[in-house]
């Protein structure tokens, strides 16, 4: 290892080796993934919404699909859902409501602040403390 007064030669300057400048980020900013790929795909685009990119055609009334629907069945359906133990996978106390809720919370504590990244549903699912 040389001592010579060479810039690149932090060891001569007592500093350490690995983090030749100060950062230029606040505190809590972290390193967001457009730092690491500036050339990275724009996916902000699939949000825009046109008629192009609409599955259910421009004249789709979801209130008049809703009406339709069998609300008191559907409802019927998914009450069997949550309390049908199976043997494979016991339902807690006779229901898996605790299971969906314990994997969304899960999932939604997958969101990172720094980049506004990752969770379930953007991390917008809220609980009473």
């Amino acid at each position: 290892m040389s001592t010579s007064n060479d810039p690149s030669n932090n060891a001569s300057a007592g500093k350490c080796p690995f983090h030749a400048e100060t950062p230029k980020q606040s505190a809590g900013s972290g390193t967001a993934n457009r730092d690491w790929w500036p050339n990275q795909l724009r996916v902000d685009l699939l949000n825009q919404h046109s008629n192009r990119s609409n599955p259910l055609g421009e004249n789709f009334n979801y209130r008049e699909e809703f009406k339709k629907l069998d609300y008191s069945a559907l409802k019927a359906d998914l009450r069997a859902l949550l309390t049908d133990s199976q043997e494979w996978w016991p339902a807690d106390w006779g229901s898996y409501i605790g299971l969906f809720i314990r994997m969304a919370w899960h999932g939604a504590g997958t969101y990172r602040t720094v980049d506004g990244r990752g969770g379930a549903g953007r991390g917008q699912q809220r609980f009473a403390p």
